[in-house]
Parts: structure tokens; C-alpha cells; sequence
């Protein structure tokens, strides 16, 4: 999770893919990612809407073969971002902060199983797509 952590710092997409087993999965708001492409794809697709993203742990926890991290992102919105529902945000310029919650589970020193936990509504409104007079939400 350190390595993981490290690499999606440096907004390093092969290194972050480098962190899974083969056969790997990821289940996030808006979707399944299986395998090493997919999770590629979701990590590019992420970093490409948030290039300047950071991520900052606050708690990280290992018992057996999981581990549990909470941590914060920050970012701007810079590039489109597909949202759960699947409707593309378009880039708002606007800074995010999201609480978030990831439980992995590590076999042969590699993430093999990886569920993803944040607020899609703070997300939305920190866009300002879950605002009050908006004609949308996500």
C-alpha cells in the first residue's frame, strides 16, 4: 500500500499497475476494474482528471493478508471524469478534497483484491454538479 501510494504520487500509472497481481480487481465507485489493463485504464482515467492529485494517508492498518487505508485526496479538476452513473464531468477547474476508504488485500507482496470507499455525492458537489439549482446531478 506504501508502493501504491507512492507511485500514484508521482501519478506514475505503470508503476501503480506494477503494485497488482496479474489477476487483480478493483471495485470503485462506477465500476469493476479486472486485470492489469482495466486497472491501468482506471488509474490513467483518475490521474488524467486530476493530474495534479495527491494522496495523503491518515490511518493504515495490516491484519493477515489486508489492509485497510484511509486517506484524503486533493486535487483540481482538470480533464473529464467519468462519474458513477457514467456521465462524463467535464473538467470544472475546481479543487477537490475526498475522504477516502480502500480495503486490499495483499497475496505474494501484491494487491490481488482492492475496494475503493468515497462519498460520490461530496465528490459531485465539490464539482458543482450536486448543488442546489443545478439541473443535474451525478
Amino acid at each position: 500500500m506504501i508502493r501504491l501510494t507512492e507511485a500514484y504520487n508521482s501519478h506514475d500509472v505503470e508503476a501503480i499497475t506494477r503494485c497488482y497481481a496479474p489477476r487483480a480487481v478493483t471495485v470503485a465507485p462506477g465500476g469493476i476494474a479486472e486485470g492489469l489493463d482495466e486497472i491501468f485504464s482506471y488509474y490513467a482515467d483518475w490521474i488524467g482528471a486530476f493530474p495534479d492529485s495527491v494522496v495523503t494517508p491518515s490511518l493504515l492498518v495490516t491484519a493477515g493478508e489486508s489492509t485497510i487505508l484511509e486517506f484524503m485526496v486533493t486535487g483540481t479538476h482538470k480533464g473529464p471524469l467519468i462519474m458513477a452513473a457514467g456521465e462524463v464531468a467535464e473538467a470544472t477547474g475546481r479543487p477537490i478534497a475526498i475522504r477516502c476508504c480502500s480495503v486490499c488485500t495483499i497475496e505474494d507482496g501484491a494487491v490481488a483484491s482492492h475496494r475503493l470507499y468515497f462519498d460520490q455525492l461530496e465528490l459531485a458537489a465539490q464539482l458543482g454538479y450536486a448543488m442546489p439549482g443545478k439541473d443535474r446531478a451525478f
